[in-house]
């Protein structure tokens, strides 16, 4: 392939359209609302589309690796945020070293299942 590409962007679905758009805001990322079903939401350059649409096998299977500097730092930040207790069905799982470096996981209100990460 000849071509460079500049970014990379997952689609994620929403059980509860609204909830999701502000819990996403609570973690910290930026939304662009790009119609009354889709917005962008970023840190960085870094991004992705929520979209409210809800397939449950979809969004049950769905994972998102969040490579991160500091796995200690988020994991810090993050739990200060307390969002389990603001979102039913928020879970935070704390950090586990693994062979290949560490993470720690956090579920969305809708299930997806986020991973925040660094490798050795």
């Amino acid at each position: 392939m000849q071509h460079k590409a500049t970014s990379i962007r997952a689609f994620l679905g929403a059980k509860n359209f609204a909830v999701s758009r502000h819990f996403y805001q609570d973690l910290g990322f930026e939304e662009s609302v790009i119609s009354h079903n889709l917005s962008y939401f970023k840190t960085g350059e870094l991004g992705f589309y929520l979209q409210d649409a809800y397939v449950q096998d979809w969004v049950d299977n769905t994972m998102i690796f969040l490579e991160v500097d500091d796995v200690d730092q988020y994991w810090q930040e993050i739990s200060a945020l307390d969002l389990p207790s603001k979102y039913e069905h928020v879970r935070l799982v704390p950090i586990r070293v693994q062979d290949w470096g560490k993470e720690f996981f956090l579920h969305d209100p809708s299930g997806i299942l986020w991973h925040f990460g660094a490798f050795v």
